[in-house]
């Protein structure tokens, strides 16, 4: 049975508090733990640190009796320096043992008659020593025959047993504290598992519907963008099967219209000059005025069959195709040289390619140029063409005054028209340029239709 919507929000409500308890239970449980396990395992150190101090004094107390006892027996003063050395570390001791011990407790009266017993010990060994050094023979050796100093002994190993058993008591308790702690964290933490368990159980649930609700709109999603990305690129492509049919449509009537222009305007032009050449011919006598006035008439025809010329030239160059790509853009690069103003250098390689992609080459070459002129404030233009294995390079690249390429509308310049063009040839068209830099435009085109420029 699926859930209503409503209740999604309340479950991983209910989830995400869970959670929450969990982890701050948990987080009690670790700090809870820390702090006891840290006061036991303090209260094993202090204990350890007593018991090896009782130890240790109670080894020096052994020592400085075997010192002693050395003394009397071989009267060899060398046995006193193990003796002072021992009495000088039990009083470090004693005192070390005074600061662990607070007093008021059970085990501060065990260290006050363990530190009685060890003093009755040292004066003992004390007087002993001094009738020894002094000489007095039957006073020391009456002591050492006598069970006092074994008394002494046996009470100070009484009251240090009695304080070792003490601290290890209390060792055995923090260790008790310790695992008491360490099992009270594990039911603790076996208990928050589980419930963190049920709340990543009712998360992975909720997330689980949520995620196959997503990927639903996704794909409902996806298949709205796949349907409006198959318009836009059926749009795309008849919008660029329109460009190219426009553009050969272009140069269709330019050629014709070049044609009617030789033609047409071409014989009516050189039929006019013919004309005025038979008038000259034939007035043997003419006034100066009209001598000027046919001589400016004839200077005018050869400038409009000059003009015509040119005409002729940019609507369809003859020079393409009568004297191929190198020579013709030679020829464009000279003419545009002397009608600007601008120098232009050149280097040009022959190359080898169909009429279809020697007129897009000419075309950039030609629209380049005319930009330079209008928009470019140049001095010098360089226009180079280079021939690879499979494809050609053209670089057109002025000093002007740049532009923001980023920035600049696609259309400014006629770089679309370019751009189109070059990629209707299966070519690449890269306009490089900055403010105060120049420009730099670089178009690559395959040799064979189809390949791909490398």
């Amino acid at each position: 049975m699926k859930l209503p919507a409503s209740f999604a929000l309340p479950r991983a409500a209910a989830g995400l508090i869970l959670a929450i308890l969990a982890a701050a239970v948990l987080i009690g449980i670790n700090e809870t733990g820390y702090v006891q396990s840290t006061d036991a395992l303090y209260r094993i150190d202090e204990y350890t640190r007593t018991r090896n101090a009782v130890n240790q004094l109670l080894q020096h107390v052994l020592d400085a009796e075997t010192g002693s006892r050395g003394y009397l027996l071989t009267g060899d003063p060398r046995y006193l320096e193990p003796y002072n050395a021992a009495v000088a570390e039990i009083s470090q001791h004693l005192d070390n043992l005074r600061n662990d011990y607070p007093p008021g407790g059970t085990d501060s009266a065990m260290l006050a008659q363990l530190t009685r017993n060890v003093q009755r010990k040292l004066a003992e060994m004390d007087m002993s020593v001094r009738m020894r050094m002094q000489g007095n023979e039957e006073a020391w050796k009456f002591v050492l025959m006598t069970d006092v100093g074994k008394e002494h002994m046996d009470a100070i190993r009484e009251q240090a047993a009695k304080l070792i058993q003490s601290a290890t008591a209390g060792m055995e308790a923090a260790q008790r504290q310790v695992e008491k702690t360490l099992r009270l964290a594990r039911i603790g933490i076996g208990l928050v598992a589980a419930a963190a368990l049920l709340a990543f159980y009712l998360y992975l649930r909720q997330s689980t519907r949520l995620k196959l609700k997503d990927e639903q709109q996704q794909a409902a999603l996806q298949q709205e963008r796949d349907l409006l990305e198959g318009q836009v690129r059926e749009r795309t492509a008849s919008l660029a099967q329109l460009a190219t049919h426009l553009q050969q449509v272009r140069e269709e009537e330019r050629g014709h219209l070049a044609r009617e222009l030789h033609d047409e305007l071409g014989a009516l032009l050189t039929a006019a000059k013919l004309d005025v050449a038979r008038l000259k011919s034939r007035l043997v006598e003419q006034p100066p005025e009209v001598g000027v006035r046919l001589q400016h008439l004839t200077e005018t025809l050869n400038s409009g069959i000059a003009l015509k010329r040119r005409i002729i030239e940019d609507l369809r160059p003859s020079s393409l195709a009568n004297l191929g790509l190198t020579a013709a853009l030679e020829i464009l690069a000279r003419e545009f040289s002397e009608r600007s103003g601008i120098e232009v250098a050149s280097s040009l390689e022959p190359v080898e390619l169909d009429e279809s992609r020697q007129l897009t080459i000419y075309r950039l070459v030609q629209e380049s140029l005319t930009n330079v002129g209008k928009y470019a404030e140049a001095k010098q233009v360089d226009i180079s063409l280079h021939s690879y294995s499979n494809h050609i390079e053209v670089d057109i690249k002025d000093d002007g005054r740049g532009f923001d390429a980023q920035a600049q509308r696609p259309s400014t310049h006629g770089l679309a028209g370019m751009r189109h063009r070059v990629e209707a040839s299966g070519g690449r068209l890269t306009v490089a340029s900055r403010p105060g830099s120049g420009t730099r435009i670089t178009a690559v085109l395959p040799k064979m239709a189809g390949a791909q420029p490398a």
